[in-house]
């Protein structure tokens, strides 16, 4: 890839890659991830072939994962837990996002590129080196663990 095809692409993946990121770290950290995407991949700039959305995508959201991991966890106070009461929706979000983070690495990244990066499957099945039949199947069995996993933690 040449410089002026990779500026090209930057130009036009940067809003879609920050969205990723502020999904996953929210707006103060999200241009910080992305200069951090974006300059692994000029490192990589000799290697690169179009279209990079997908490479550019995981990296993205992989980047924004460690950056979590990094940052301390707040406890649990009185306040948090009331709060939690209140909040419905997100409440019911985060426990299914806590029952995949129990799936096994490929399911995790096959539902997040499919549902949160709304990837198409044979895009999915390229990325991952799969064929588009495992993809689906992967996906149907991690959908199916998530909804069993709820319902034994959650549904009782």
């Amino acid at each position: 890839m040449t410089q002026e095809e990779f500026k090209d692409e930057v130009g036009r993946l940067r809003p879609k890659l920050l969205g990723v990121a502020r999904r996953y770290v929210g707006d103060e950290d999200a241009e910080d991830v992305v200069q951090d995407v974006l300059l692994r991949l000029w490192q990589m700039l000799a290697e690169l072939r179009l279209p990079i959305d997908a490479l550019a995508s995981v990296l993205t959201r992989n980047m924004a994962v460690s950056l979590l991991r990094r940052q301390p966890r707040p406890q649990p106070d009185a306040s948090m837990m009331a709060d939690e009461a209140d909040a419905g929706d997100d409440e019911r979000l985060a426990r299914i996002l806590s029952v995949i983070e129990g799936l096994p690495p490929l399911q995790q990244t096959i539902l997040r590129l499919r549902h949160m990066e709304g990837m198409e499957l044979r895009d999915i099945a390229a990325l991952t080196g799969s064929s588009e039949v495992a993809v689906r199947k992967a996906l149907s069995r991690a959908r199916q663990a998530v909804r069993l996993q709820y319902m034994k933690r959650y549904d009782k």
